[in-house]
């Protein structure tokens, strides 16, 4: 079993359908993007105890206290701590991922997934702040760098005539795991309510089920052989100046300056849009707590995460695909100038009691949120090239990780500055979308400084050569091993899709269901 997930033991024939690995990398990116949905937790854990702590009890000390509650902003840094160690480990494996290829990788994903959730019930259980953070922060996040950048490159390598589809289809999961996770956990927090608030349950039978469904899709991976291009494809004659057809070495990509100007561009996009998910369900609860009632708000609210999972999930499609067209440059400039104003507007639409127009408008920036997380490989991929895609991907990440940091942080310190001056609960959020705002003003000069990488960096033809053989092993006896069973294919392939299809076809209904509400 251990020598099956070996890269030279899964490498595909030319009778291989590629299509057969988008519901692998679904399956493993629908279930680490449950790390989105992680706000509808935040409200319960704050209430376990029934008591507050004493305003002398410091920082410190609450991380280790069983006899109060935690606060929101103590909560918020499992969040964080996973978006980090999700950058950290992108970056540290993205290059052993290249070598020992997605399965392995896959595999190690699902494990340290699956068994951080279940180390988080532990410290559910026992009341215990670390032990959360352990499990969710930084055993799980480990997992969600290596199952994030797992099928990237490979996605990449089996569509090189659609590189801006395959990385939708790659990320795509990783914004639609809320749209599933969240109602899925309220269901499951109610049925457990009686006892101690279901919380700990929660994770226990979540963090089991993404371990099995995570093995499942890590089985899935298939690699092309080098060399392999879609039958019947001949690519195009270049005609951007930003698409090369050369490769960067992932050991030279960072003294590029094109490397930090995308850094940059990913860490500004991502912070914007994910300062909002982190806050997303309990920020809702505070706007709309005037127009609902007290008992639909929470339910309402776990639909409005929802709802912005869908929207997520939606984006990386939509604006991935459209990036092959629009081309990646002019879709960052599309994200940051429209994200623009659709943060300054956001407060206006709170402020106002304009709970649809509230609600439309982070739709709208979730997608954006999303595209920039499905189109920032390929982008890579047209400056870098794709020898070394999944490593400088894995690197770039760490952006990710800065962003999961500053934020949630940036609108859980200024939601909880306001309101100790007084300021109402749900105006705790407006400063905070204006600074975001301003982010996306850097970003958009950021990207609008990319420009071809030097030839320099690039490597020698047979340096390349050289780096191929290196990061494979692959022989004509490995391949023959891994021969494809046409007929075979023809079976599983509606079956995969199937399996990730469902159950994203229920969650959206789920989502429109519960969203019609806010829009009624």
């Amino acid at each position: 079993m251990f020598n099956s997930l070996n890269k030279e033991n899964i490498i595909a024939d030319n009778n291989f359908n590629r299509w057969l690995v988008p519901p692998a990398a679904l399956l493993i990116h629908l279930s680490i993007g449950m790390i989105y949905g992680f706000s509808v937790f935040w409200k319960r854990l704050t209430e376990v105890v029934g008591q507050q702590c004493a305003d002398n009890i410091t920082f410190f000390e609450r991380i280790f206290i069983t006899s109060c509650d935690w606060k929101m902003s103590d909560l918020g840094w499992t969040f964080s701590l996973a978006i980090v160690f999700l950058g950290a480990s992108a970056a540290i494996f993205g290059h052993w991922l290249e070598k020992a290829g997605p399965r392995k990788a896959g595999v190690a994903a699902a494990i340290a997934w699956g068994g951080g959730l279940i180390v988080t019930s532990l410290g559910v259980y026992t009341h215990q702040l670390w032990i959360i953070w352990l499990g969710t922060g930084v055993i799980g996040g480990i997992g969600l760098g290596l199952g994030y950048i797992s099928p990237v490159s490979t996605l990449i390598k089996w569509f090189p005539d659609r590189r801006g589809l395959a990385t939708g289809m790659a990320i795509m999961g990783f914004g639609g795991g809320a749209m599933i996770g969240s109602p899925s956990a309220e269901y499951l927090m109610n049925h457990f309510s009686s006892t101690d608030g279901g919380v700990w349950q929660t994770f226990l039978i979540m963090g089991t089920i993404y371990l099995i469904a995570m093995l499942l899709g890590a089985f899935g991976y298939r690699v092309p052989a080098d060399g392999w291009k879609p039958s019947g494809w001949v690519p195009k004659k270049k005609t951007n100046k930003l698409i090369t057809n050369d490769h960067v070495h992932v050991k030279n990509a960072h003294k590029t300056n094109q490397f930090w100007f995308l850094w940059v561009v990913l860490c500004l996009n991502v912070s914007a849009g994910i300062g909002v998910l982190g806050v997303a369900s309990p920020m809702f609860q505070e706007v709309a707590v005037n127009v609902f009632e007290q008992g639909q708000i929470v339910a309402i609210a776990a639909g409005f995460v929802a709802l912005l999972s869908l929207s997520n999930i939606l984006g990386r499609i939509f604006w991935a695909s459209s990036s092959d067209y629009l081309g990646r440059k002019n879709t960052y400039f599309i994200f940051f100038a429209l994200g623009f104003l659709m943060y300054v507007s956001s407060p206006w639409a709170g402020t106002t009691g304009n709970i649809p127009l509230f609600a439309l408008i982070f739709c709208i920036i979730l997608t954006m949120y999303g595209g920039g997380f499905a189109t920032i490989p390929a982008y890579l991929a047209d400056i870098f090239g794709t020898q070394h895609v999944g490593a400088i991907h894995g690197r770039l990440l760490t952006a990710w990780a800065t962003a999961g940091i500053l934020g949630p942080m940036l609108v859980f310190y200024l939601r909880e500055y306001q309101i100790e001056q007084g300021v109402d609960p749900s105006q705790a959020y407006n400063l905070s979308m204006y600074i975001l705002a301003g982010l996306l003003v850097i970003g958009f000069i950021s990207n609008l400084l990319v420009k071809p990488v030097n030839k320099k960096y690039f490597m020698s033809k047979s340096e390349l050569d050289k780096e191929r053989k290196l990061m494979t092993s692959s022989n004509s006896r490995s391949v023959k091993t891994q021969s494809s069973n046409v007929g075979l294919q023809k079976l599983i392939l509606p079956i995969a899709w199937m399996v990730v299809g469902i159950p994203l076809v229920l969650a959206i209904y789920n989502t429109l269901d519960k969203a019609l509400v806010i829009f009624y």
